[in-house]
């Protein structure tokens, strides 16, 4: 194989969290060998891909040559992303980020971190996924919301009907400590991810929130 990489992300961010079938994932790491190009994936949220069709995390090594697997969004390590490939790959990775000056020493605290957090929250993953799944549901019935595409994992991505909805909706929700970024996701939409802090209490509060929301 040469040097080129390309890559995929197993969870579509700006398609509210939609997963790639194991199909899919078959399909796109054939078209890659035969143009001889390595597959790399970007794994930021694997677990909730494996959690929500109840994979088994070892096929994913089958289709790609290296994949990054991070441990801090929805296990909720302070820090941490996992490169995984062959001893080649991870040999020229190592040298190339001290190179960049990327070496971090001292971090066997981080490395427990990590273990902890795949040892005790990937299960409960699925916890976010139907609190993202209720609150969705929840803002479908405002008269102020277009669309909220199918939610697969904790990500919820709501379509407003005009601009002018979505300054009075982010005014009401400050007003009531629930706070949204201005811009992402265009003039129309607004973004929640559900996460391991995000809990019951919070929940419930939330929801209530959405509920009582007449702008």
């Amino acid at each position: 194989m040469n040097s080129l990489i390309s890559g995929v992300s197993i969870t579509q961010l700006a398609e509210n969290g939609t997963l790639y079938s194991l199909d899919e994932i078959n399909a796109l790491s054939e078209i890659c060998k035969f143009y001889n190009l390595h597959l790399h994936m970007d794994g930021a949220r694997v677990w909730n891909s494996i959690i929500a069709r109840n994979d088994n995390p070892r096929l994913y090594g089958k289709f790609f040559d290296t994949m990054s697997v991070c441990l801090s969004k929805g296990l909720g390590c302070p820090i941490g992303s996992v490169l995984v490939g062959s001893e080649y790959f991870l040999k020229r990775a190592l040298r190339i980020r001290k190179i960049l000056g990327g070496a971090m020493r001292q971090v066997g605290y981080l490395a427990a971190a990590g273990i902890y957090a795949l040892e005790n929250n990937i299960n409960r993953l699925s916890d976010d996924h139907i609190r993202a799944k209720e609150l969705s549901e929840l803002f479908l019935k405002k008269d102020f919301v277009n669309e909220v595409n199918d939610v697969e994992t904790n990500i919820i991505i709501t379509n407003l009907k005009n601009h002018s909805d979505k300054v009075k909706l982010i005014e009401y929700f400050s007003k009531r400590n629930v706070l949204f970024d201005w811009h992402s996701m265009g003039p129309k939409k607004i973004r929640i991810v559900t996460h391991l802090n995000y809990d019951k209490k919070n929940h419930k509060t939330l929801l209530k929130i959405v509920d009582n929301c007449t702008i």
